[in-house]
């Protein structure tokens, strides 16, 4: 109920209302354009009759109101509690939000008192000063639209050095790790936060320059036996996918997941631990990947 946008959606409608009458700005269009653009479709009914017959004494016939000042918000101290709560997430302070108000305010509950399942556990170092000072320098260049000088250990470990355009970061709740999307003229790269050794600012790019490029996607398509919660558990895993799902018979259904390239040698690892209850449809290379897994492991197993 903190913060609800459906339950502070008429303290919000109100709120803006009662600021343009205390200025002498409200007129009868404006309240009712107000109430379109901010509240639901049944407010435009409820609002305008409970201000004109005066039940809610806060605004008079002219569109003026007793008002002196304009309306505030204040926050609760549960409010205030659950945001200092949010603020002490390490993912969040990288972002360096003010705490202004909140000093003394306790959070309503801890960080360990969360307790997540079904992600790895070797996620960013979030509380490392290296790591929080190139995550503000990428965040810096983001906003800026600046250039950077990005220093990396690629998987093989070998250090590279790469001239880019910051385009977005992205954030996997699966992997609990944060990566950048950037491009120059000739590719787009997609860098894990964490093999950041340095970076740095460069000059600002000019519009030509700022071209986010399209990553290379892909359509895999899975047959789902739902047996041991393996659909509910399908949609969990592959929740941050664009997906759709149709219904082939009683127990069986069909799974299309809109994929980047550059996350297949993932995905394959998370379609291989569902084991005979999902079926590879398409596309064929993948197929071909995932054989070439599993026959490695029976490889590995025989040796054994």
């Amino acid at each position: 109920m903190l913060f609800s946008e459906v339950y502070g959606s008429y303290y919000h409608v109100l709120s803006e209302l009662l600021e343009r009458a205390v200025r002498g700005e409200l007129t009868k269009e404006a309240m009712y354009t107000i109430i379109r653009e901010k509240g639901f479709q049944e407010s435009i009914l409820t609002i305008p009759q409970h201000l004109n017959d005066e039940s809610w004494p806060l605004l008079k016939k002219n569109f003026t109101t007793p008002l002196k000042h304009p309306p505030t918000m204040p926050l609760t101290t549960l409010q205030k509690r659950w945001l200092k709560t949010l603020l002490s997430d390490p993912r969040i302070r990288l972002f360096a939000p003010s705490m202004d108000g909140l000093e003394d305010v306790e959070p309503l509950y801890p960080q360990d008192a969360i307790v997540y399942y079904d992600r790895y556990g070797d996620g960013d170092p979030y509380e490392d000063g290296c790591y929080i000072a190139h995550f503000q320098t990428v965040l810096q260049a983001l906003r800026e639209r600046r250039w950077l000088r990005i220093h990396f250990s690629g998987r093989d470990g070998i250090p590279h050095c790469w001239n880019c355009v910051p385009y977005k970061l992205e954030y996997s709740q699966k992997d609990d790790k944060f990566r950048l999307i950037t491009g120059n003229s000739r590719s787009v790269l997609t860098i894990n936060m964490a093999r950041i050794t340095d970076c740095a600012l460069l000059e600002l790019c000019t519009d030509e320059e700022y071209r986010p490029k399209t990553l290379r996607k892909d359509t895999l398509v899975l047959e789902v036996t739902d047996e041991r919660n393996t659909l509910e558990r399908c949609m969990l895993h592959f929740s941050h996918l664009e997906k759709t799902t149709q219904r082939i018979d009683e127990k069986r259904y069909l799974l299309t997941l809109q994929y980047e390239r550059d996350d297949e040698t993932e995905l394959l690892i998370r379609v291989l631990s569902f084991g005979p209850t999902i079926k590879v449809i398409s596309p064929m290379h993948f197929k071909k990947k995932l054989r070439r897994r599993i026959e490695k492991q029976m490889d590995l197993r025989t040796q054994k």
